[in-house]
C-alpha cells in the first residue's frame, strides 16, 4: 500500500516574495489547482507534489529564463522564515549551511548534506523522496546561498564550483552572478573555499537564534516523527546511492535502528526495504539515462551493482523496456 508523503510548511516568505514579484496570489494557486486561501492559513501544508506544482506554476506565470536569479535575489532577511534567519544569524557561512542542512526540511521537501574535504566545504542538494528536483529550483537555492553569503559579509563571495545534474540553458547570467561557470555532473552541489565560509558575518545574532533554536528543534522533531518511515528509507537511499551505499544496514544505521526492525516496521506499512530499493533505483536510473550520457556499466555502478547485466535485468522486470530503449525514446521526445 502507498503511503501518503511527508508533508511541509510553506515559508512564511512566499506571499511577500510573490508581491515583490508582481505575481498574483490568486492566480498563482488557480494554476496549481490549489486552495485559494492556502496562503493565509497559519500554517499552510503541502506535500512534495503539490509543493513542486506551486513551484512550476510560477516558473509559467513569471516565464523568464533568468527566473532563479530574480527569486534569489530577491529574498530578504525581513521576510525570511525561522530556518533561514537561523542561519542569516549565523557567525559565519559555515555555521548557516549546518544550520539550512539541519532545518531546510522543515519549509521545504529538500535535503541537504554538508561535506568538509581538501579546503572546501559543499553542500548538495536532495529531494526528500523520490521526485527530482527542477532545474531553477535548485539553481535558485545556489543563488539564494551566494546572495545570503554577500550580504552577511558584505563581499563578493564567489563559489568554487556550482554543479548542476541539468544546467540550464541561458548560462551567462548565471555564469556572472557566480562568478565561476555552472557545470554538469551527477549530483546538484555547490562549493565554496573553506576560508570564505569562515569570514564572520555581520549579521551574527546568537541571542536571536537562541529564541529560534528551541521552536526549530521542536518542529523537525514532530516532522520526524510525522513521516512515514516508507519515506525516510527513500529519502536515505536516494541521497546514499550516489554513495555506492545501498544496503539495509546502511539505511538502518542513518536512520540510528536495526536492520531487522526496520524490515519489521516496512512490514507493518504495507511495504519491503527491497521494494523502496527498486522504485528509488527505477527513479534514479531513469534520470541518468535521460539526462546524462552515462553508459549502462556507469550507471549500474552509481546505482549499486557489480555487474552491468544485472542492472540491465533488473530494469527491465521494473519497467519492462531495456535501459537502450528507454534512452532513445526519450530522445525521440
Amino acid at each position: 500500500m502507498k503511503q501518503p508523503a511527508a508533508k511541509f510548511t510553506i515559508d512564511i516568505g512566499w506571499a511577500g516574495l510573490l508581491q515583490t514579484l508582481g505575481v498574483k496570489t490568486e492566480d498563482l494557486l488557480r494554476h496549481a489547482g490549489l486552495p485559494q486561501g492556502l496562503l493565509s492559513q497559519a500554517s499552510p501544508q503541502l506535500d512534495s507534489e503539490a509543493y513542486f506544482r506551486l513551484w512550476s506554476s510560477l516558473e509559467d506565470l513569471m516565464d523568464v529564463p533568468e527566473m532563479a536569479l530574480t527569486i534569489g535575489q530577491a529574498l530578504t532577511p525581513e521576510g525570511f522564515s525561522p530556518p533561514l534567519f537561523a542561519a542569516f544569524c549565523s557567525p559565519n557561512l559555515k555555521v548557516a549551511l549546518e544550520r539550512l542542512s539541519t532545518y531546510k526540511p522543515l519549509i521545504c521537501p529538500m535535503t541537504m548534506t554538508l561535506a568538509e574535504e581538501d579546503g572546501h566545504v559543499s553542500l548538495t542538494l536532495n529531494m526528500a523522496d523520490h521526485w527530482e528536483l527542477p532545474t531553477s529550483f535548485v539553481l535558485m537555492e545556489n543563488v539564494f546561498l551566494v546572495h545570503l553569503a554577500r550580504l552577511a559579509t558584505r563581499r563578493e563571495i564567489q563559489p568554487a564550483r556550482v554543479v548542476l545534474r541539468s544546467p540550464p540553458n541561458a548560462l551567462s547570467a548565471y555564469r556572472s552572478f557566480f562568478g565561476v561557470s555552472v557545470s554538469q555532473g551527477d549530483v546538484n552541489r555547490i562549493v565554496f573555499r573553506k576560508e570564505d565560509t569562515e569570514i564572520p558575518f555581520l549579521s551574527v545574532n546568537n541571542a536571536m537564534f537562541e529564541v529560534f533554536e528551541p521552536v526549530l528543534k521542536k518542529r523537525l522533531s514532530e516532522l520526524e516523527q510525522d513521516a512515514a518511515l516508507r519515506d525516510r528509507v527513500r529519502a536515505a537511499l536516494t541521497e546514499m546511492l550516489a554513495g555506492g551505499q545501498s544496503g539495509i544496514a546502511d539505511v538502518a544505521d542513518r536512520l540510528a535502528m536495526s536492520a531487522r526492525t526496520l524490515q519489521r516496521k516496512l512490514s507493518q506499512e504495507g511495504t519491503s526495504f527491497q521494494e523502496i530499493l527498486n522504485e528509488v533505483r527505477t527513479d534514479v536510473a531513469r534520470i541518468y539515462l535521460t539526462k546524462t550520457r552515462y553508459s549502462n556499466a556507469e550507471i549500474a555502478f552509481l546505482l549499486g551493482y557489480d555487474d552491468p547485466n544485472s542492472f540491465v535485468r533488473a530494469f527491465h522486470g521494473w519497467t519492462g523496456a531495456t535501459p537502450d530503449a528507454s534512452r532513445q525514446a526519450a530522445r525521440i521526445s
